[in-house]
Formats: C-alpha cells, structure tokens, sequence
C-alpha cells in the first residue's frame, strides 16, 4: 500500500505541475483530440465515396478506430513516460529514479502526458459514437471481452515502448526505434489489415502484434473472425496477448536497466 501510495503521489504532483500552465495543458488536450481525430476523418472522406473498404464499413471501421484509440489512450496516460527515457538517460536524469524509494519502473510511469487525456477523450466520443451504429450484441461476456481488450492493447502498446526505452541504457538513444514503433501502431493499428494482403497482415499478426490491440478483438465483435490470419477460437486469447508481451518487456527492462552509467561514470 505504501508503494501505492508513493505513486499516485507522485503521479499528483506531476498533474499539478502540468497544471500550473493551464493554456499549455488546454492546448495539449486539444491537440492530443485534433492529431486522433484527422486520422479519422480522413478514412471518412475516404469511406464516403467509397462506402466500405475490404467489406469493412464506415461504422465498423468508426468502431475499430475507437477501440484502438481507447488502447492507445490508456497506454499513454500509464506508460507515457517511457518516451522520456531516451532523453533521461543521455542527460543523466535518470539518476533521481535510483535514488526514490521505489522500482525506477515506478517512477518513470509516474511521468504525466496531458495530450493523453484528449486521446482517451477522442478515443472515448469516437467509440461510444461508433458502438451505437454496429451490429454488436452488448450483452456481459461481449463486454467483459472488450474490457479486457482494452487493457490488452493498452499493455501491448505499452510493452513496445517499454522494450524500446530499456535499450536506451544499452545504445543511449533509441528514440528512432519508439518513433517508427509508433507509426506503425498509427498507420496500421486503425484499419482492418486484411486490405494489406497476407504478408504485411501476418507480419502485423505475428512479428509486430499490432493486430492484437484492436483489429482482432474488432473482428471477434463484428463477426469478421473468418477473416484472420489465425484461428477464429484463438481469436478470443487476444488480451492475453497483451499480458505476455508487456510481461517480456518487463523482464527486458531490468536485463538491461544494470547497463545504466549516470553521467559521473
């Protein structure tokens, strides 16, 4: 409880901090919504004149774009903070999160980025908007998978910035690696990926699991299962995915946090 404590403690006062520039925290929660939303409604210019894109619908795909923003959203709002470590280590800042009373894990989630709140704001009118337009059951196990969905894809997305921001204390910057692992979730995670083809599809399935966030758990409510690269009942396994890979970045991380050397090294 203690450790708990500790951290939303710190997690407080870095929303204070964020706060006490009020325009800057407004203009970040704006920008975290408009940078989402374009993405959007370019597939729905798109969708307009073409009605559907690899049988997928304008509603079906409104809602596979929320889920993946909601992932996204909450994966920025906890685990944020790996993107900094990049920065943290190479300057030497990193040393104040060895001497706190708590996992430098820990400290780094305790990092605050406002535009995640327009994420989860944008992630949230997007897909309550789209779940009221889809053909989907909402009955409890339907929602009970799709919870916990969401919280596979959050640990999945954060898995690959914890993995990236640990080699930092092997390579120094890795910030390359966190920027191309965000396109891709950006560029790929949105759409339905069988318009791909199979190769990119079995690639973003099995080596970059960018399926696993929100396109199969998608397909599963939708009644697109048919369509993966894998077996409809392993489908179902989709948020556990999640849990296993953030597990492994996790044990990566404290592989390689012993390589650390602060600046007086």
């Amino acid at each position: 409880m203690a450790t708990v404590r500790i951290v939303f403690a710190l997690i407080s006062a870095n929303v204070r901090a964020q706060l006490q520039y009020r325009m800057n925290f407004v203009i970040w929660l704006f920008v975290g919504i408009a940078f989402q939303m374009t993405g959007f409604f370019f597939l729905w210019a798109l969708l307009a004149r073409f009605h559907s894109v690899g049988g997928w619908s304008l509603e079906e795909i409104a809602f596979l774009y929320g889920l993946r923003l909601l992932a996204h959203a909450l994966a920025v709002l906890v685990f944020g903070g790996a993107q900094l470590v990049d920065w943290s280590v190479h300057d030497g800042d990193f040393d104040r999160h060895l001497v706190r009373p708590l996992p430098p894990l820990l400290t780094v989630i305790t990092w605050f980025r406002p535009s995640a709140v327009g994420d989860l704001l944008g992630g949230l009118v997007l897909f309550i908007a789209a779940a009221r337009l889809v053909a989907v059951d909402f009955s409890l196990p339907a929602i009970s998978y799709l919870a916990l969905a969401i919280a596979g894809g959050m640990l999945l997305e954060s898995a690959v910035r914890i993995a990236f921001a640990s080699m930092a204390f092997r390579f120094l910057r890795t910030n390359a690696l966190l920027f191309f692992a965000d396109g891709i979730f950006n560029n790929f995670g949105n759409l339905p990926l069988r318009i791909f083809g199979g190769l990119i599809e079995v690639l973003l399935t099995f080596v970059v699991p960018v399926a696993f966030v929100a396109y199969i758990p998608a397909s599963v409510v939708l009644g697109h299962s048919q369509e993966l690269a894998l077996q409809p009942p392993l489908a179902y396994l989709a948020p556990l995915v999640g849990a296993l890979v953030f597990g492994a970045a996790v044990l990566l991380w404290r592989h390689e946090l012993p390589l650390y050397q602060s600046s007086g090294h």
